[in-house]
């Protein structure tokens, strides 16, 4: 498929034990061969050959040059890897005369797009290695390495088949239509069909919003009202002064962010502005952001100040986020405790003292979201899924109200494509160039 052969360095470029220099096409072997000291010409698939890397016969690097041959290789090309000593000045020196020998330098990503583009592996596979080289938590990692051995096919291929016999029944019925009545074949295949399978999609749906939002990090908003200790928190999870801590009421204006991991997930943390009445235009502006940033968290941690009775704006909180995730906090517990609330942690932020916070946070999300299932992992993705299903109650609801056959198809068809582009079977150049732009060099 592609013509000339690519060339990038395939580590970071920095000192380090080792490099190394990746080409990828039909001329990688002649190219490498063309510059080592030994012979490359008729060297077998996936074996190692020791020798030096050579500049007019003078030894440039020692190193070890591993030749994979097409089909079997990452990008089913030619490809060799130059393993080289991982000085930067040598690691480029090695890639300025490869190119000088024939190769190009490759574009951000290319080396994953020729294996996509030459059928080794569909889009989702290759977002999973990117999302591998990005993970920061075990759940991103584990999720990644199933995404690449291919398990979001193995989830959607049942649904793209099933939707495939809807089509053909719909297609039979459209070209012998006296084989089968309509309303018939709507009622008893269509119709039950559809439905489980958008039965199937609301649990995938599900699914994979909850183990993304353990693989990306929970969205975590401490809130509260002015001077209970929220910034002091956010300072004691993150074990730093990120946030100005004072006795003034309504120091924090704005949202202070930091990231920290507990255990197998992470916690992106927002710090708010105290809610209360009769606050001044700029923190009023910053109250209106922290309701904001409630309705849209994945968990919060309200924080109560347990040396004083609790107040109509402490009330206000507490119905506010009743259904939301939370974990309600009673700080200053150094102090003489005004009330007690059952199923509530006790902790001194302003000690550093979190008591069993820790520990309620690790219990708060069941296990089966932090073990990995079969799952999407990104929002496009998961977007590609919601339009299908979309697409599938279209149809449902045509099929409900008693409409031809052939006019339900053009859903199904829809519906089709949308699980088709998760994987790439279906695709538009400009998403590929945007996805692909974003890898590293040498991947």
């Amino acid at each position: 498929m592609f013509e000339d052969t690519i060339a990038a360095i395939a580590t970071p470029l920095a000192r380090g034990a080792i490099s190394i220099i990746r080409l990828s096409g039909d001329d990688a072997i002649a190219i490498a061969d063309s510059l080592f000291s030994g012979n490359l010409s008729a060297a077998k698939s996936h074996t190692i050959h020791y020798g030096y890397i050579e500049e007019n016969q003078t030894p440039v690097d020692e190193v070890l040059v591993s030749v994979f041959r097409a089909p079997r290789s990452y990008t089913c090309e030619d490809v060799v890897e130059i393993n080289a000593h991982g000085g930067p000045l040598v690691t480029r020196k090695i890639l300025s005369l490869l190119l000088k020998n024939g190769a190009r330098m490759a574009r951000p990503g290319e080396f994953t797009e020729r294996a996509f583009l030459n059928g080794r592996i569909d889009l989702s596979q290759a977002e999973a290695v990117e999302d591998m080289i990005d993970a920061s938590t075990d759940a991103g990692s584990r999720q990644a390495i199933y995404s690449i051995r291919g398990e979001i096919r193995k989830l959607l291929q049942p649904l793209i088949d099933s939707m495939m016999d809807l089509i053909a029944n719909i297609e039979v019925n459209i070209d012998y239509p006296e084989y089968e009545d309509a309303a018939e074949m709507t009622a008893e295949t269509l119709l039950p069909h559809s439905r489980e399978i958008i039965e199937r999609m609301d649990e995938i749906i599900e699914r994979s919003k909850a183990g993304m939002m353990v693989q990306d990090g929970i969205r975590t908003v401490i809130a509260g009202k002015p001077n209970v200790g929220k910034s002091s928190l956010l300072n004691a999870l993150l074990r730093e002064d990120k946030a100005i801590v004072t006795d003034i009421a309504g120091t924090t204006r704005d949202l202070v962010e930091g990231r920290v991991q507990i255990g197998d997930f992470v916690l992106n943390l927002v710090d708010t502005a105290g809610i209360r009445e009769g606050a001044e235009k700029i923190e009023r502006i910053g109250i209106e952001k922290s309701r904001q940033s409630i309705e849209d968290a994945d968990l919060v941690l309200l924080v109560l100040d347990a040396s004083r009775p609790l107040d109509e704006q402490d009330q206000e909180l507490l119905k506010m986020t009743e259904n939301k995730r939370r974990i309600l906090i009673l700080n200053k517990k150094d102090l003489a405790p005004a009330f007690e609330m059952v199923g509530a942690v006790s902790i001194s932020a302003l000690n550093k003292d979190l008591g069993g916070l820790s520990e309620a946070l690790g219990h708060l999300f069941t296990s089966d979201q932090i073990v990995w299932q079969p799952r999407l992992s990104n929002e496009r993705q998961l977007g590609l899924l919601s339009q299908a299903r979309q697409d599938m109650d279209r149809a449902r609801e045509a099929m409900e109200n008693g409409i031809e056959p052939d006019l339900i198809e053009i859903d199904l068809l829809s519906a089709h494509d949308h699980l088709k582009e998760i994987l790439g079977e279906v695709h538009r150049e400009d998403l590929l160039d945007t996805l692909f732009t974003n890898f590293c060099l040498g991947k």
